[in-house]
């Protein structure tokens, strides 16, 4: 049974990443299947930090983004969007170049929260980061909460 309350593209998805930080890392909602969504980032210059591997911040960057994406996509009707509360990010390995993949699932979805556990790979499926994104879910107020006005 899916968690998503309709279907989805990945290119209806993936709008939502325009003009914003994922474009800028060059984030990619890259999957969806019934209990989660998957993203992948570019391990480059945008991404690293001094050393040439990894930044930390670009890893929980690509967490929260998934997360989000995929709490507010979980979210029927129109009337709320899901903001992030909390992030926690372990960070594992490092890595220098390629590309990371995060892939998001729910561990709670509630009215007023929701927690997901994002796991970040590399491309030969080794572990890189693992995080905890809470969310709190809001009411839609004029002007605000306008996440997802790319998709119909």
């Amino acid at each position: 049974m899916t968690i998503w309350p309709r279907d989805y593209t990945l290119a209806e998805i993936n709008r939502m990443g325009i003009g914003n930080l994922s474009e800028h890392l060059g984030m990619e909602i890259t999957a969806i299947g019934d209990d989660y969504l998957e993203a992948r980032m570019p391990v480059d210059a945008r991404t690293h930090q001094p050393a040439g591997i990894l930044h930390g911040g670009a890893s929980a960057a690509l967490a929260e983004t998934v997360g989000s994406f995929a709490a507010n996509l979980v979210l029927p009707g129109r009337d709320r969007y899901a903001v992030g509360l909390e992030i926690n990010a372990n960070h594992l390995r490092g890595i220098a170049g390629g590309w990371v993949i995060a892939v998001a699932r729910p561990l709670h979805l509630g009215k007023t929260t929701q927690v997901w556990d994002i796991q970040i790979r590399d491309e030969d499926e080794r572990l890189i980061c693992v995080s905890r994104l809470t969310l709190a879910v809001l009411e839609k107020k004029a002007g605000r909460g306008e996440v997802l006005g790319t998709i119909a």
